[in-house]
């Protein structure tokens, strides 16, 4: 993969220009460029998993090939992101949209934003300026009114108006540790505002289609016993976990989940982290203090890897040395239920990056390859796929197996 592809392309800017994969930019997400690779690698047509969704990046690739995918997730907005991704809009439905934003962004230009209460964000001041934020209650507000989050229209509406919002604050997302640049222009023409809305609605519109050629699904299924899958059997996975480095998914989320309501008060966002495998927002960092491992199948070489992360400091050493086995507790939780949902000789490919604690270098795709053995996965293959930032050891990888 790395072959062919630039390795801005192995990352989410790779997903720029690339239809609904570009529709709102995460920096967690991995790469379409990357899930192609391996869908190349496919002759036949088979039934694709990715237990840990995100933005839904593998089921709507795989099933824009024809093949039959299913996604699962935790976290609410995901869940209706990727939904909203995978569906099927018509022609009418999308001049609709489009006619209807035109009509919302002056309605919203002339409101006093009164009409919507602005979300719960802690020092929300410092996501948006004023005259922004009283426009983005004002649009808000009448987006509700047109059509609930999810009607085929709403959901059109309300991704555009993601965007909108993230393109109005101060928030600097050109990293995965978010932060706020003081010093950026801001703009307060109302004008600007409105166009802003109306050039991000014909941006979803037009990168709608074409649709996916199949159907593709995304169910709210916690990744560590997959119950929710009942019967179903998969051919092949093809999925980018959270990787172990103590960056919280729901963080970057938080903006977009309290306007559209899928968060209400500031404890939520600790409570789905703790939720979430490598999740550290919030509470999700103090209930590690009285956690208990509950003897799961773990790789022989992570015990003394433990140690030494432990003796590296010593106050939090010991806290991050359990946050880890925890991750890999998770993990091999979740390859043990995933098992029991693979036809005879299914493919799994994990997409990881490693990460360093206190100088001591965590081979997360060895950790991976050793737990795969375990649950009886053979073939293992671990490819190198890019280098993921300044930090000389740092890397993402994929690694592969088969069932046996």
């Amino acid at each position: 993969m790395s072959g062919r592809t630039r390795n801005s392309e192995l990352t989410y800017r790779g997903n720029r220009g690339r239809g609904r994969h570009d529709w709102l930019r995460l920096t967690p997400a991995y790469s379409l460029s990357v899930v192609e690779g391996l869908l190349d690698e496919v002759d036949a047509k088979e039934r694709v998993l990715d237990p840990f969704s995100g933005t839904a990046t593998t089921t709507l690739a795989a099933a824009s090939r024809g093949h039959e995918a299913v996604s699962c997730d935790i976290n609410p907005f995901l869940i209706w992101l990727g939904e909203t991704k995978l569906q099927r809009y018509s022609g009418r439905l999308l001049a609709e949209a489009k006619a209807l934003s035109i009509t919302l962004a002056q309605a919203a230009r002339r409101s006093d934003g009164a009409r919507s209460d602005a979300p719960p964000i802690h020092r929300i001041e410092r996501w948006w300026h004023a005259e922004a934020l009283d426009y983005l209650r004002a649009l808000h507000a009448g987006i509700e009114a047109e059509g609930s989050a999810r009607s085929p229209r709403g959901r059109l509406l309300r991704v555009a108006f993601c965007r909108t919002l993230m393109a109005l604050s101060n928030a600097a997302f050109d990293h995965p540790s978010m932060s706020f640049d003081d010093a950026r222009p801001q703009e307060r023409d109302r004008a600007l505002f409105a166009a802003r809305f109306q050039d991000d609605v014909a941006h979803v519109v037009q990168s709608a289609t074409p649709a996916p050629s199949r159907r593709g699904r995304v169910l709210c299924c916690d990744s560590r016993d997959l119950t929710e899958l009942g019967e179903q059997r998969f051919d092949r996975v093809i999925t980018s976990p959270p990787y172990p480095n103590r960056m919280s998914y729901v963080r970057e989320l938080r903006p977009y989940m309290y306007w559209l309501g899928h968060l209400k008060e500031a404890h939520e966002a600790g409570e789905l982290d703790w939720r979430a495998i490598g999740g550290t927002w919030g509470i999700a960092t103090s209930r590690l203090i009285s956690w208990t491992p509950r003897g799961e199948v773990e790789p022989a070489s992570l015990a003394p890897m433990l140690t030494r992360v432990e003796a590296g400091h010593a106050k939090n050493g010991p806290l991050l040395a359990r946050y880890l086995r925890r991750y890999f507790e998770d993990t091999s939780r979740h390859l043990r239920a995933l098992r029991q949902h693979l036809t005879p000789g299914a493919a799994v490919h994990y997409v990881v990056g490693n990460s360093t604690f206190y100088d001591v270098l965590v081979p997360v795709e060895a950790l991976y390859a050793e737990l795969l053995e375990q649950h009886g996965f053979a073939g293992v293959e671990v490819k190198r796929i890019r280098k993921r930032n300044s930090k000389k050891a740092l890397f993402e990888f994929s690694v592969s197996a088969r069932l046996r």
